[in-house]
């Protein structure tokens, strides 16, 4: 069981969103007694077909509960949206239980008229193992190649970890995808993510892909739509804000794991070497999921988009920090940083006012150009996620 740096809230009700195996179920087992909850997982035939059946049931087993009982955890909520109403008129009634509801899709929530409780109860959101997580266990080539969803840690051989990731994929195209039958026809769409997984972290060129998957560009952006709302993956948007330099305007899109989308692409089997153009966007990857992932559990606030301008120049992730100089990051997998690497990253960000520029390398040592701060990639992330160290530490 890893230490996680996600905080959970004792006497308020909250959603737990995350994808399907990056640990909910577990962090709230070791955040909650179960002698002290109700647990109703849905992902159970049983349970779902009864309560999607009679969503009002809910209501007469709450209010039966003894006083010992303090939480009511519904895992994977959206399998029946319409237990959130019974959820609003019990928080209503001021009961004296705290509701968790998790969820790995927010299609249904989002596409379905779900309540969503208004406010009474705080969402959060869970990810993969982030380096500050693993400690010990953490090893950067490993990470890149077979990504951090927690079940990769307990396999011991490469057999097990890549049948584990295709296993993994299998099991959300089944269930996410075809037994909620999100789409109506399965396999342009996995095609569809194939060819997408295949683009990861490049812009994002409907026509281009609709003519790979062969369905029409609506489809195309419908399919990406799906993918964000099961939480497969995120768009990183074009920076917004006046730039003369930006032209760019189309988005990225990133999966939620590097394993997982060597697995959708199908090239597990192919080892990333350094210094290779496959293991340098796998980096730029992994550092990015990092950021995701600390801002969600530390700085909320922080928006993320990138820079990219007519002469493909590019500032690989811009972070928008209220009250702050916004921040400028290149991403290099080099262990050996250069001035000439990086000077066209020196000359973009002299013109990008209020900026604070830096670029994150596997290089072993602090190095400054001009006004750029070249920092290894763990010092610098620590350099701007402080919490991330005191939280494992607190929680030791």
């Amino acid at each position: 069981m890893f230490s996680r740096l996600r905080k959970l809230p004792n006497t308020h009700s909250f959603f737990l969103f995350g994808p399907r195996g990056v640990g909910k179920s577990s962090l709230l087992k070791a955040r909650f007694h179960e002698r002290n909850c109700l647990w109703l997982n849905l992902l159970e035939s049983s349970i779902e077909e009864r309560f999607a059946r009679n969503p009002g049931d809910l209501y007469p087993i709450v209010k039966a509960l003894s006083s010992n009982i303090s939480h009511v955890v519904i895992d994977e909520i959206q399998k029946v949206p319409k237990l959130l109403d019974e959820v609003h008129r019990l928080i209503e009634e001021k009961t004296d239980k705290v509701f968790v509801l998790t969820g790995s899709s927010a299609r249904k929530l989002k596409h379905g008229g779900a309540n969503l409780l208004a406010g009474r109860a705080f969402v959060y959101h869970l990810f993969t193992l982030s380096c500050f997580e693993l400690k010990e266990q953490f090893d950067l080539d490993h990470a890149l190649q077979w990504g951090t969803l927690p079940k990769i840690f307990s396999l011991t051989s490469n057999e097990e970890k890549g049948a584990f990731l295709r296993a993994y994929t299998d099991i959300y195209l089944k269930e996410e995808i075809w037994n909620e039958q999100v789409v109506r026809k399965l396999p342009p769409f996995r095609r569809f993510l194939e060819v997408a997984s295949q683009c990861n972290g490049k812009i994002i060129n409907y026509a281009n892909i609709a003519r790979d998957v062969g369905v029409d560009d609506k489809t195309i952006k419908e399919y990406f739509c799906i993918l964000e709302d099961t939480m497969i993956g995120f768009f990183l948007e074009p920076f917004h804000n006046s730039f003369r330099k930006r032209l760019v305007e189309k988005p990225k899109f990133y999966f939620f794991d590097t394993g997982v989308v060597r697995s959708l692409a199908r090239r597990l089997s192919i080892p990333l070497i350094a210094q290779t153009t496959a293991y340098g966007d796998a980096f730029e990857h992994f550092i990015l999921l990092e950021f995701v992932r600390l801002a969600s559990y530390f700085q909320p606030d922080y928006r993320f988009s990138f820079i990219r301008t007519a002469g493909d120049v590019e500032v690989d992730l811009v972070v928008e920090r209220p009250g702050k100089k916004l921040l400028c990051i290149e991403i290099k997998s080099s262990e050996l940083i250069r001035v000439e690497d990086i000077s066209p990253f020196i000359k973009l960000t002299k013109d990008i006012e209020n900026c604070e520029a830096v670029v994150l390398s596997k290089d072993r040592f602090m190095k400054q150009f001009d006004h750029v701060l070249c920092y290894p990639w763990k010092q610098g992330i620590e350099e701007f996620f402080p919490e991330s160290n005191d939280s494992i530490n607190a929680s030791e």
